[in-house]
């Protein structure tokens, strides 16, 4: 590891009083650019979703539980799949402390896969997951949200992902989508967050961001998929 210069303490005052003006610099610029999010259109949903829950059936206006608000996290798990993904999985750990405070401020929060409830339920028993976890799969929620692609467009490279069409390979890849019913009932798509925007919902690597190795990704993805591993699978890890 590169060691930083060792300097006294009113050289290390000074410099990081100036980093603290470009944080401060940072901060101002994602309030104005959480407020222009607010502004964006949206577009009013005219297909009536219904999904697989614990409960029985539900429709999207259901999953809103009461509030008018609901995001939507699209975890990467089609049907059939033997394969859990450790990134999607990684930022679902980290839901359940969030939604103690999320139901509490007119926002609902529902974790959405292609598989059949059969499959998505005893994988959230094995990782202790609280939050909802609902299968859209007799339903074109998923596709129609732009997270999951049928054999034909994989075959056409017609697959668009985060406003970008371009050839791709898999049928499921991650997101957010977030939704506002209104008094009348009517729900609308009002943003929608792909591909490295799920960083935002992931508070480890904000606490990784402090520290002197930061995120430390220096394996051959440069990226999560170099480190993390599902959380009962880290063994002795944690000491190294």
């Amino acid at each position: 590891m590169h060691r930083n210069k060792v300097v006294s303490r009113e050289d290390w005052f000074q410099a990081h009083k100036a980093h603290l003006a470009r944080e401060k610099q940072l901060t101002k610029l994602r309030e104005r650019i959480a407020a222009e999010r607010r502004e964006l259109p949206w577009l009013k949903i005219r297909k009536d979703y219904v999904f697989e829950t614990g409960q029985g059936p539900k429709r999207l206006a259901d999953l809103f539980a009461g509030n008018s608000q609901l995001i939507v996290y699209h975890f990467m798990f089609g049907p059939g799949c033997n394969h859990h993904c450790e990134g999607c999985s990684f930022l679902a750990d980290h839901i359940d402390g969030a939604n103690q405070h999320l139901k509490h401020h007119d926002v609902s929060l529902v974790v959405i896969s292609r598989a059949p409830l059969a499959e998505l339920l005893p994988y959230k028993q094995r990782m202790g997951w609280k939050f909802d976890w609902v299968s859209s799969y007799a339903s074109d929620f998923n596709f129609d949200m732009q997270v999951s692609f049928t054999d034909r467009q994989i075959a056409a490279g017609d697959t668009t992902y985060n406003f970008e069409t371009s050839p791709r390979t898999s049928k499921e890849l991650p997101g957010t989508s977030v939704f506002y019913r209104d008094e009348n009932g009517d729900i609308f798509l009002t943003f929608m967050s792909r591909a490295r925007g799920g960083e935002t919902l992931i508070g480890t690597y904000d606490y990784l961001d402090m520290t002197p190795k930061g995120r430390n990704e220096t394996g051959p993805y440069h990226g999560l998929m170099d480190w993390v591993r599902l959380h009962d699978e880290y063994g002795d890890r944690s000491g190294e």
